[in-house]
């Protein structure tokens, strides 16, 4: 999942981002309003974490701009102030949620999830495919009875994987939605974390079931029934 953090407070966009990191997300920051609409409009985000606060724009006026420019990105609002009249005007210029610091980190971790589970055509809170299982909120996965041992990255791999069954996955959009911006499109990365992920997903289980898509990239495909 990619995420995009808009905070002018150095150290607490570094907690933030090294907190959604350690979760699994691919994490892009930008600093300043101008940067967090720009960033919001060039890249498809999962969801975007906005100060309310910010030099430039506020963030009212970036959801805003977002929503006209058709980002439909789950937003949720971080403001120091906790008066309902900014609540409300968040909610009206296209916030999903709200949050007042200070906040608990579990808990806007928590929020995020499910954002990002509303915004998908399905929104289970564990992710089934065949006989993979796999928990976003604890981070655990399993292979029918057994628990998979995997990476936060091979984690966030195999949850792209299974939020679009027997779809195509490009390896950009893997790198854009797994990584960030400190990736260029020429790493490969992806093919690798590929080739860890089917050594403990497919492999013990004498399963093939993480098809490579010549050319384009990577599906997992649905079981026969």
């Amino acid at each position: 999942m990619r995420l995009l953090i808009v905070e002018d407070e150095p150290r607490m966009a570094a907690l933030l981002q090294r907190g959604f990191r350690d979760e699994g997300y691919a994490v892009d920051v930008a600093s300043d309003g101008t940067d967090g609409l720009w960033m919001g409009t060039e890249n498809d985000y999962d969801a975007v974490i906005l100060d309310v606060m910010l030099p430039g724009l506020d963030g009212f006026e970036v959801c805003r701009q977002l929503r006209e420019r058709d980002r439909w990105a789950p937003v949720l609002m971080l403001t120091a102030r906790d008066a309902v009249d900014d609540r409300v005007h968040g909610l009206d210029v296209g916030a999903d949620d709200y949050a007042a610091k200070p906040f608990s980190f579990a808990e806007l971790a928590a929020r995020v999830r499910a954002l990002v589970r509303r915004n998908s055509r399905d929104r289970p809170t564990i992710l089934e495919v065949g006989d993979l299982r796999l928990d976003p909120a604890t981070h655990h996965a399993w292979r029918g009875a057994t628990a998979l041992e995997l990476s936060p990255k091979e984690m966030a791999l195999l949850e792209l994987l299974m939020r679009h069954p027997d779809e195509v996955i490009t390896r950009t959009h893997i790198l854009e939605h797994v990584w960030d911006f400190a990736y260029d499109g020429l790493s490969n990365v992806v093919d690798q974390y590929v080739s860890y992920l089917r050594k403990k997903v497919d492999k013990p289980f004498d399963r093939d079931d993480i098809e490579t898509v010549r050319g384009v990239g990577y599906r997992l495909r649905l079981p026969v029934t």
